[in-house]
């Protein structure tokens, strides 16, 4: 693919509902969606929370997945243009809680928790490609070369729990990249039901079943869900009978060249064991935070005493002006110095604190 293609998007998705939820009756509470508007193709799923305190699960993720799609589709660009990643998560977020606040109205519930879910989009737009994730299941690339996971299962403190849109710092679990489809043939977004079937978590291995699955949108939308749901049913759902809801989305790119299924490895070796923990590192590294704040808070305060001005960053057709200006205007450099110092001082020593108390937070975890 050359650097200025920009070829068709087709999509799918489907959802299908579990042994076990059939069995007792409970209705299925993945979700999922699959559109093309105004020049964006978005796949979407997400996995309703199964425990029994979140009672409107499966109004939450079908409330998750068309909220996304309808904000990506519409917003695609203003998304994607924004630098500050954390202010576009944030925004997803709030997004989806506006949404669920109506659904809280409307089911008259008692906390924002009854709807938790997961959560994993894929938007392309030209070459240009928005991906997210929250909470378990994966999103895997599928290029000429083979199958690679772009986002793996996210699991909490045990392998059987995970992260929710819901969560009050959800944001900071939200993984989301932007990126192109430089080289990409496919992309597969799949919640644990169907990731459990054809994902290795100990080698990272992709089985070479979900390159066959997305080839089936060789054939249209229509015979793709069709072929889609005749797979899952028969070698995820039915072959146990404690499977779980299942749901698989696929967004393949038209003209462009997939693996050889046949010749994509079907096992590798485990990743290394290691005794290095992110707990560990955090308790580290606590002691230099420290004094790394000790350090900055001096260095603002000598700066308040001597009362020096930063400079301004000035535009270059403003330079001559700007000099013209000083000629004839002494500020009170004093004051105005220390106003401003006082300012930046309150603000680092705050964001200071708001670090180290965050620090403290994931250590209790």
């Amino acid at each position: 693919m050359t650097g200025s293609y920009m070829g068709n998007v087709e999509v799918a998705a489907i959802t299908i509902t579990g042994q076990k939820h059939r069995h007792r009756g409970v209705p299925c509470e993945d979700a999922s969606m699959a559109v093309n508007a105004g020049g964006v193709s978005v796949v979407c799923v997400a996995d309703g929370a199964g425990s029994k305190q979140y009672t409107h699960a499966r109004f939450g993720s079908a409330c998750a997945v068309k909220t996304i799609c309808d904000l990506l589709t519409e917003h695609f660009d203003a998304l994607y243009n924004e630098n500050r990643e954390a202010a576009v998560r944030a925004l997803i977020i709030a997004q989806l809680h506006v949404k669920f606040a109506e659904l809280i109205e409307e089911h008259q519930l008692d906390s924002l928790e009854r709807l938790s879910c997961t959560l994993m989009f894929c938007a392309i737009k030209g070459r240009r490609m928005m991906i997210g994730h929250i909470g378990d299941g994966m999103i895997a690339r599928i290029s000429p070369s083979g199958i690679s996971p772009i986002t793996m299962p996210q699991n909490g403190s045990n392998a059987s729990s995970t992260y929710f849109v819901t969560a009050s710092h959800a944001s900071d679990y939200l993984r989301f990249i932007k990126t192109t489809v430089d080289d990409v043939h496919a992309i597969a977004l799949m919640t644990d039901g169907v990731q459990d079937s054809v994902y290795d978590e100990n080698s990272g291995l992709v089985k070479p079943v979900v390159a066959k699955m997305a080839e089936t949108l060789r054939g249209g939308r229509k015979k793709a869900e069709t072929d889609l749901t005749k797979i899952v049913e028969k070698h995820i759902v039915g072959a146990s009978n404690n499977s779980d809801d299942a749901s698989f989305g696929v967004l393949l790119i038209e003209d462009t060249k997939g693996p050889d299924a046949g010749s994509l490895p079907v096992s590798a070796d485990a990743f290394p064991s290691s005794t290095d923990t992110f707990k560990d590192l955090q308790n580290a590294l606590i002691p230099s935070v420290k004094e790394a704040k000790r350090i900055i808070s001096e260095a603002l305060a000598r700066k308040s005493v001597t009362g020096e001005v930063e400079p301004e960053t000035v535009k270059k057709g403003e330079n001559e002006k700007a000099a013209a200006e000083t000629e004839h205007k002494i500020p009170n450099v004093p004051v105005e110095a220390k106003k401003k110092n006082r300012i930046l001082y309150g603000i680092v020593i705050v964001e200071l604190i708001l670090i180290f108390i965050l620090v403290m937070k994931l250590l209790m975890t």
